[in-house]
């Protein structure tokens, strides 16, 4: 059985005008159907996308602070924003000791069938993140293979255009040495004089 005062019980609505009544009345039955007859209510009238929830900062810092064992809501999309948001506080939960339950979701984290899914949702977390790497890396390949230059552009330098041009160097090739545009190049070109008074050959 959990300690006394130390089962939290998370639960949201998006509006002012809007109840909590139901999912209050509802979880407070679990906790007694379990036996646990100590807890507080943290209660937030926010849109889930709100992250300036002041209850749900108050049960984190509560749990960061080992005032807490469990933590119960009606379901996921009461407490969480995504499946990032989802996978890194049940991570930190884990860390702290503190178990998880969202009733509707069936989801125990006080269960080994429950820490099971704990584990298999890390893992798609982790595999999701990882086929975004590969695309990011797939797509830088496919860039320069096409040839497309990467990274921020560099600084323009109008005497390194001018000295190259002197040199014989042709508009593409100046914008290829310097990683610029080729109508940047031309650009710097088109303004500067020859010495000998007339403009570079085209």
């Amino acid at each position: 059985m959990a300690p006394n005062n130390r089962i939290a019980i998370y639960v949201r609505v998006s509006t002012s005008d809007q109840s909590t009544e139901l999912q209050i009345r509802e979880l407070t039955q679990f906790v007694q159907a379990r036996g646990w007859t100590g807890f507080k209510i943290y209660e937030d009238k926010a849109t889930g996308t709100n992250a300036n929830r002041p209850q749900l900062k108050q049960l984190l810092l509560d749990a960061r602070q080992r005032k807490l064992d469990i933590v119960i809501i009606w379901k996921l999309d009461r407490l969480f924003r995504s499946l990032k948001d989802l996978i890194t506080t049940l991570q930190e939960f884990t860390e702290l000791g503190v178990d998880f339950i969202s009733l509707k979701d069936n989801i125990d984290l006080t269960t080994s069938s429950g820490r099971l899914m704990m584990h298999m949702l890390g893992a798609f977390a982790e595999f999701e993140a990882s086929l975004i790497k590969e695309r990011v890396r797939a797509g830088l390949r496919n860039a320069k293979a096409k040839g497309k230059r990467l990274g921020r552009p560099k600084r323009r330098n109008d005497s390194q255009i001018i000295e190259l041009r002197a040199q014989g160097k042709t508009v593409r090739q100046i914008a290829q040495s310097l990683n610029l545009s080729k109508s940047t190049v031309a650009f710097v070109v088109s303004r500067k004089p020859s010495q000998n008074g007339g403009g570079f050959p085209a």
